[in-house]
C-alpha cells in the first residue's frame, strides 16, 4: 500500500538509473560530464576502485535498504 518502499527496496537500480539520466541531460547542456562515465559505478572503476568491492558496496546498501523496507512495513501492519 506504499509505493516508496519499492523505491527503497530498489535503490541501488534507481540510484544507476539517475546518474545516467544526470549526465545525459547535464552534457547536453554544458558538454561538460558530471562523472567520468555513468551509470555511477562505471564511474568508480575508472576512479581506481576493483569491481568486487563496487559490487560488495552495492550489495551492502541493497541488504541495507531491504531490511529498513521489512522494518517499515512491519511497523505499518501494527
Amino acid at each position: 500500500k506504499n509505493p516508496l518502499i519499492l523505491a527503497l527496496v530498489c535503490c541501488m537500480y534507481m540510484w544507476s538509473s539517475i546518474t545516467v539520466i544526470m549526465q545525459v541531460v547535464y552534457f547536453k547542456i554544458t558538454k561538460k560530464r558530471i562523472f567520468k562515465m555513468s551509470p555511477y559505478h562505471h564511474h568508480l572503476e575508472l576512479k581506481g576502485y576493483k569491481e568486487s568491492k563496487i559490487a560488495v558496496m552495492y550489495a551492502v546498501i541493497t541488504i541495507i535498504s531491504g531490511i529498513v523496507s521489512i522494518i517499515s512495513i512491519i511497523m505499518n501492519l501494527n
